[in-house]
This record gives structure tokens, sequence and C-alpha cells, in this order.
């Protein structure tokens, strides 16, 4: 989805994921509403259509709203590696801490591993037999 990032509006960045979900809206309300008052045979079908469909604008709703969060840049520095590596005591305790917790998942996926190897085995008159 392309959301105009030129033009900043009341509406916000994503425009276009706004009136998606307004149209979503509107269309829901009134395929439900003709649902409740048209005496029509396929009523209860036209009332849990127009009820989807309005839970489906959430997806827009989530959509726009995201778009419009603005990070400053200064919080996102640390994330994408645009903060120089901290040197000192500061970068030894960060280095230890990620060769730390990267040594105990390696240790947890292997043993996870050696589980699947072994698995569950059935005795035969010949000895065991892996499954």
């Amino acid at each position: 989805m392309v959301c105009s990032t030129v033009n900043r509006t009341g509406l916000g960045r994503c425009v276009c994921a706004f009136w998606l979900a307004v149209a979503f809206d509107v269309l829901g309300l009134v395929v439900l509403l003709v649902g409740v008052f048209a005496n029509l045979y396929f009523y209860d079908f036209l009332i849990y259509a127009g009820a989807i469909i309005i839970f489906l604008s959430l997806i827009w709703w989530v959509f726009w709203y995201t778009g419009n969060i603005e990070v400053p840049p200064a919080l996102l520095e640390d994330d994408v590696g645009l903060k120089k590596k901290e040197r000192g005591v500061a970068g030894v305790i960060r280095r230890l801490s990620s060769r730390l917790s990267s040594g105990f998942q390696s240790t947890f996926s292997r043993r996870k591993n050696d589980q699947r190897v072994k698995g569950p085995h059935k005795w035969n008159s010949l000895g065991p037999l892996f499954i």
C-alpha cells in the first residue's frame, strides 16, 4: 500500500488508508441497515455481511494509525545501527551479554535437534526400531 508522504494535511500521511477505512465503514453500515430495515428474504445475510465489512475496516484504521506514528531519529539510532559502538566498560558488557545470549540460544537449539534425532523408539525382536 502506498501512502502519500508529500502532502501533510489534517488526515496525516496515509490518506489512502483513511479513505478506505471510511469507505468500508459507510458500506458496512449501509449493508447492515438494509438488512435490518428492508423486508428481504436474505436479511440475515446482509446483517452478517455488514458487520464483517465494518470489522474489516479496522484493518484500514490500524494501517492509517500506524502509518502516522512518528518516531524521532534519536530513538531509532540504536535499532538500525546508526549509533557508534560503545567503547570502554559499557561496550565490553554489551558484547559479553550478546555472546552469552547467543550461546544459550545455540545450546537450546542443539538440544532440540538432538531430541529430534534420537526421537521416540519402539522395540522389536531384533532391538530398537527408530521412528
